[in-house]
């Protein structure tokens, strides 16, 4: 089965990530935050995107074009005719403000399906947000995109939960998009331009770890945690599981599971039986169990279906909450 990471002429994995092992395990460890030159190269990330024109099989010239990498030639995919390619380099560039003034550092990067993906992840230099007793939140920036024209270019806030390494959503209305500083040509090079920026993400954070403690304050019962898990995946709450199908059932019962005896979910945790674990719950099985393979789950989380529903889980508790 072929891999989601593309695998580089070297045999390793085009990702860089620094420190602990990431829960995908699959990549090039760095002991220190790298500068850009030098987490570009480690990500394997060091190429340009170019385009070429389109024509017909009887010589007609097309308004689309193709885009490719110029170190090998390879053929991303097809693009109209305004597209401007966001080049790698231009990616981690724009976190250059951000490591020059040590509001963060760069933390993982690469590229997934043969370089059509990319991403840019920085941890933010603030301290880790306290959800409840040894339970906390580190802040994260990532910028995502693709080169084949199927995904815009986008960049946000990101929390993961430090115990599980889980990746978790921000709360709705709490103004964590970056993406309007992205699509403009120009880096963000204005100190108070970065400070604005740096605010409102610490104030989108602080605004959703309020939220999350508030998770990590109300139980839930067994009876409702079940029910949480089946409005996540679109069960019917009401309907008899004897009529569900087996796979079905399987993922409810690895969910409740998971919200029960997880990852800083277990007995022995200060969240035990809160909304905040049945959350965690749901984040977690997306970690580590949903799809078929380590790096189809982080392409999964970052840029497909398991941010849907990370995001679904997440709204579903704080209404469940009020």
């Amino acid at each position: 089965m072929a891999h989601e990471l593309e695998i580089m002429e070297n045999g390793k994995a085009a990702h860089f990530y620094v420190g602990e092992t990431p829960w995908h395990g699959l990549g090039t460890k760095l002991e220190n935050p790298p500068t850009v030159e030098e987490g570009i190269i480690a990500a394997g990330l060091d190429w340009r995107v170019g385009l070429k024109d389109l024509v017909t099989v009887d010589g007609q010239k097309v308004d689309h074009r193709a885009t490719f990498r110029e170190s090998d030639g390879k053929i991303f995919g097809v693009v109209g005719p305004g597209y401007t390619p966001l080049q790698n380099i231009e990616a981690f560039k724009w976190f250059q403000p951000l490591l020059d003034s040590g509001e963060a550092t760069l933390h993982t990067a690469g590229s997934l399906q043969e370089g059509k993906k990319v991403w840019v992840l920085a941890k933010l230099t603030k301290p880790a947000l306290e959800i409840a007793p040894g339970d906390t939140v580190d802040r994260f920036a990532l910028l995502s995109g693709s080169h084949d024209g199927t995904r815009a270019v986008r960049c946000g806030f990101t929390p993961i939960r430090v115990v599980c390494a889980n990746t978790l959503r921000m709360a709705h209305g709490t103004n964590s998009g970056l993406i309007k500083l992205l699509h403009t040509k120009n880096i963000v090079t204005s100190l108070d331009a970065l400070r604005e920026v740096m605010n409102t993400a610490n104030s989108a954070f602080e605004a959703t770890a309020e939220q999350y403690r508030k998770l990590a304050q109300l139980k839930i019962s067994k009876a409702d945690l079940r029910k949480y898990v089946k409005i996540i995946l679109d069960v019917d709450p009401n309907e008899d599981e004897k009529e569900l199908p087996g796979q079905t059932l399987t993922k409810i019962r690895e969910i409740v599971l998971l919200a029960d005896q997880g990852i800083g979910n277990g007995k022995d945790s200060a969240v035990n039986g809160t909304l905040w674990a049945a959350y965690n719950g749901v984040t977690e099985y997306l970690a580590y169990q949903y799809g078929r393979t380590k790096d189809r789950r982080l392409d999964a989380n970052w840029f497909g279906p398991s941010a849907t529903l990370s995001q679904k889980a997440l709204d579903t508790a704080i209404a469940m909450a009020v």
